[in-house]
């Protein structure tokens, strides 16, 4: 019944917060490491809240290594373009709720992430996440974000 809990109250704080104050979303997909698997999810983005700063909250759903493991990411980016190009570095961090599922048992997880990212204007996007405490040791991305 816990894990009920922090399940459904993450789910209303990614949909207030992407309600709030959304300009974009996106998806993506790829393979983490610690635990060994392939996720995919969505992302939020609002517009800057600071300079180029903006709260990027995202939902990942990972599977493999014998457990099912739903990542809450609350994750502030800030952008730093390019100059003369389409593209965009970003650099973020955040704190994390983790849902692991296995055979036996669904446990509630905290953990952070760092992360850094490379964004083209038209929407493409890589990403490579390092995880701390309870979340997954490192993860890579390629994701669409859809257009403002």
């Amino acid at each position: 019944m816990r894990s009920r809990h922090a399940w459904m109250a993450a789910a209303i704080l990614v949909v207030c917060a992407a309600h709030a104050a959304a300009q974009s979303f996106g998806v993506r997909a790829g393979a983490s490491a610690d635990p060994d698997q392939f996720y995919a999810g969505v992302h939020v983005e609002s517009g800057a809240l600071v300079d180029r700063l903006h709260f990027r909250p995202n939902v990942e759903i990972g599977v493999g290594d014998d457990q099912t493991l739903v990542a809450f990411n609350f994750e502030f980016a800030y952008h730093i373009p390019i100059q003369r190009t389409p593209w965009s570095a970003y650099v973020g961090a955040g704190p994390a709720l983790d849902l692991r599922r296995t055979t036996h048992d669904t446990s509630p997880e905290g953990g952070f992430n760092i992360l850094i990212g490379l964004a083209h204007r038209g929407g493409l996007f890589t990403e490579l996440k390092a995880g701390f405490a309870d979340s997954p040791g490192i993860k890579f991305a390629v994701g669409y974000a859809f257009p403002r």
